[in-house]
């Protein structure tokens, strides 16, 4: 048997290298904090480079290792290029967090086909590539890892307000997220998702201003903050938790019950 320590609890990620997607606003950018704020050297990324350049200057500051990279998910050989640049400036990344995302904020037959496009690489095929790339290198360097993907409550329930592709790809992100855990888990790579409700993020800023005040409907009638999602994101990445994979935990302050 191992001696864990009592607690085994652990949330020093010295010597951890992490890739987190969508870095430029929201959730990303609190993701990147965190993780940076525990130790680990991060690849920030996203498409606005000009916001990248100022959150590593941030991190940097505070004394963290940080790799800005341009990255659309969109785009093959822009994912591919990312991980490349991320292994060669900061050593092979050992945590993924997959949370570059869009909505589709349209009614589903009135999407043009290339918004669909957009909705289905970005959110789910993008990090689908994007894992593999990473996943490849890390069994070939012989390395433990964590992915943590970011679906959302509405990949559990849908009213139809609009919203319908987005629902579906993050519950292909849920079914992704077990699937990768079964095909890694001989190699130690751990896969899970958390599926946030209504937090502070531009995203949720868009919502509002075309839906109104929905904090209505929410049992506690607030919106939550990124903050509150920091101690699930160091759980499924802390080096305590290595029995864990294949799971998803919704962080949705009861939103999301009907």
């Amino acid at each position: 048997m191992t001696d864990y320590p009592l607690p085994n609890l652990n949330q020093d990620l010295s010597g951890q290298v992490a890739l987190v997607t969508g870095t430029t606003s929201g959730l990303g950018k609190r993701f990147a904090q965190v993780l940076a704020a525990c130790g680990a050297k991060v690849a920030i990324t996203g498409r606005r480079v000009e916001r990248l350049e100022e959150l590593a200057a941030e991190l940097r500051s505070a004394g963290a290792t940080v790799e800005p990279i341009a990255l659309d998910m969109r785009d093959n050989d822009s994912i591919l290029a990312c991980v490349e640049q991320a292994e060669a400036a900061l050593g092979t990344v050992t945590i993924l967090v997959n949370n570059a995302g869009i909505p589709d904020a349209q009614r589903a037959h009135k999407m043009s086909n290339e918004l669909i496009d957009d909705v289905f690489d970005t959110n789910l095929r993008g990090p689908y590539v994007l894992s593999c790339e990473v996943a490849r290198r890390l069994i070939a360097a012989e390395l433990p890892g964590r992915m943590v993907n970011i679906s959302s409550v509405g990949a559990f329930t849908y009213s139809g307000q609009g919203a319908a592709l987005y629902s579906i790809t993050k519950a292909g992100i849920v079914r992704m997220t077990e699937a990768l855990a079964v095909e890694w888990a001989r190699f130690n790579i751990n896969v899970n998702a958390i599926a946030p409700g209504a937090f502070a993020s531009e995203m949720m800023d868009g919502m509002l201003e075309r839906m109104g005040d929905i904090t209505k409907a929410f049992p506690r009638k607030r919106i939550c903050d990124p903050a509150e999602m920091d101690s699930t994101l160091l759980y499924f990445v802390s080096p305590a938790s290595t029995a864990v994979t294949g799971t998803y935990v919704k962080i949705d302050d009861g939103q999301g019950i009907r």
